[in-house]
């Protein structure tokens, strides 16, 4: 099984996604969307985003 982003509809109707690992384990999810059109634009996003995207650890101790 690969990674991959699944689109679902939650009790509320909102369009949300998830994406899974290879072992089929959820890693994130997302906040609702009102529009199917946006859940998957927001999913295009981070496809095309990612990879240039920044880590800030913020659980650092400031220094000084």
């Amino acid at each position: 099984m690969a990674y991959k982003f699944e689109v679902y509809k939650d009790k509320a109707g909102e369009f949300r996604f998830r994406f899974r690992a290879s072992n089929g384990e959820a890693m994130f999810s997302s906040e609702g969307y009102k529009a199917k059109a946006s859940a998957l634009a927001a999913v295009e996003s981070i496809q095309k985003n990612a990879s240039a995207a920044e880590i800030v650890d913020t659980t650092k101790e400031a220094q000084g």
